[in-house]
């Protein structure tokens, strides 16, 4: 799914500075460029994301001496200070992952999961510097294309159930006069119905707050339903009775669902 393209020199130079400097380390399994260049869709001022996958094994000691040293040295390398000099929005981040995706909780009013935003963002979307070791290989065969269907539609029920109960309490907020925690909480509701309908999908999310027209068009191929998104988060009066509202309109596409 990848389609890795550095947008300027300077990303590809900083990339393979950290590309060249992992690759010495015994520990390490495979060098990912991750998020938008890993898709071909960065541009000059884009950040560059890499994610660092260590071998089974390595422990949480190990990985974060790994990254201190990596700090370290990226601070007076070259590349990475000729890149980071390019924009005021230029940085480099570089992560050090285990591959470990543990299910979080879901639950009335938790936080939401990033469970199948981090598997979607490292494993499907992400695209290796060089040859993918073993470790990686392995991690796509475990959870590509999707996860097991039991896990699936556990999570499915539950971020539904999630869902419902931040669109309860925005009328009872909204009632209070408490708008903009209510408006917060519709923000929420928001994303956990995206979650929702990607987990339906059997679709990995990159994520729930930025390339929405993209994922809900070409990659769920919905281009009805994203309509009828626009105006969820779109208020005029804040101080009025208009979330309530727009929590029913969030409501009746989560109770259709299936039929979008």
């Amino acid at each position: 799914m990848s389609s890795l393209e550095f947008p300027t020199q300077l990303h590809y130079d900083a990339a393979q500075t950290a590309n060249e400097y992992f690759l010495n380390i015994s520990a390490v399994d495979t060098i990912l460029i991750v998020n938008s260049c890993a898709r071909g869709q960065g541009v000059a001022e884009s950040d560059l994301d890499l994610a660092i996958l260590v071998a089974p094994g390595t422990s949480d000691n190990e990985m974060k001496k790994m990254l201190v040293a990596w700090e370290s040295y990226s601070a007076n390398t070259r590349a990475i200070l000729e890149f980071r000099k390019s924009s005021s929005f230029a940085h480099v981040h570089l992560d050090i992952i285990d591959g470990n995706y543990i299910p979080g909780l879901i639950d009335t009013g938790e936080p939401i999961d990033y469970f199948e935003v981090e598997i979607g963002n490292q494993i499907f979307y992400s695209a290796p510097m060089s040859d993918p070791g073993p470790y990686f290989q392995e991690l796509k065969q475990k959870w590509l294309p999707y996860y097991d269907d039991e896990l699936r539609l556990t999570r499915l029920c539950a971020v539904q159930n999630a869902c419902n109960n931040d669109l309860d309490h925005i009328p009872f907020l909204v009632k209070r006069e408490l708008y903009f925690h209510a408006f917060y909480i519709l923000t929420e509701a928001f994303r956990k119905y995206l979650q929702a309908i990607f987990i339906l999908n059997k679709t990995y999310p990159i994520a729930y707050n930025k390339w929405i027209k993209e994922q809900i068009v070409k990659w769920l191929n919905k281009p009805r339903l994203y309509p009828k998104l626009l105006p969820i988060l779109s208020i005029s009066n804040i101080e009025s009775n208009e979330i309530s509202k727009k929590a029913t309109m969030l409501r009746e596409l989560l109770m259709k669902i299936a039929d979008e």
